[in-house]
């Protein structure tokens, strides 16, 4: 059994100056068949108006990680960090023993959007932490967040790995999870995947011993998470 979850089956957000679609319960939306899938507890695709954003609030206790798709998000926190996030950037902010900020569209004319990824820590009341990088793409698979920073990597409180997957049409390429969890979130394009096509916002999670192996139907981007196995 795999865990699966399709793009239109996520939860819908409308605000007006905010569309957002929720992989996992977040808010106003609840669901208990979508929690999070080991410590992978939010994926947020946020569309953000010119100008507009979140104003401030605070987090404490959590991994949160910006992966930016297109424009910029204007980030400012109780830390001191005031930046842009720039399309092809990643940020990630670690709340721990608690951090006030705010995320707004840096343009004033074009939308941003933007991914909005939570981890549960390994280690809470930690103090607060920031990353932002370019991190270009190495080969398939490059580590875009590790608990150690390798390959120069951001960081992360949590024995957890974020890496991008890239592949051009026809290219294949096998995940494995051993005894691990394994998700893997479809950004763009399309992916073949044991019979089934998988879209952008589609998703398939791995529980342990298992493996998929995909073709990518046109050019296809994809975060895949590597994460600690756990109770289901």
């Amino acid at each position: 059994m795999r865990y699966i979850r399709k793009s239109d089956t996520r939860g819908k957000v409308n605000l007006g100056w905010l569309t957002s679609r929720h992989s996992f319960s977040f808010a106003h939306y609840y669901d208990p068949e979508h929690m999070g899938f080991s410590d992978l507890r939010v994926i947020n695709e946020d569309v953000v108006l010119p100008s507009r954003g979140f104003e401030t609030h605070g987090h404490r206790d959590m991994e949160i990680i910006s992966y930016v798709l297109e424009g910029a998000v204007a980030h400012k926190d109780s830390m001191g960090n005031e930046f842009v996030v720039n399309a092809g950037e990643i940020q990630r902010m670690s709340a721990g023993t608690g951090v006030m900020h705010s995320e707004f569209n840096a343009s004033t004319l074009h939308p941003t959007k933007f991914l909005q990824i939570w981890i549960q820590p390994q280690q809470e009341g930690i103090e607060p932490g920031y990353q932002q990088k370019t991190i270009l793409q190495k080969g398939v698979m490059t580590p875009l967040v590790t608990p150690t920073g390798d390959e120069e990597s951001l960081t992360i409180n949590q024995d957890a790995a974020i890496y991008q997957l890239v592949l051009g049409d026809g290219q294949q390429q096998t995940l494995k999870t051993l005894d691990r969890f394994g998700y893997l979130h479809i950004v763009a394009g399309e992916a073949h995947i044991d019979g089934e096509t998988f879209y952008a916002g589609d998703a398939i999670g791995l529980y342990q011993q298992d493996a998929i192996h995909l073709t990518a139907q046109k050019e296809l981007t994809a975060l895949w998470f590597d994460l600690r196995a756990s109770n289901r």
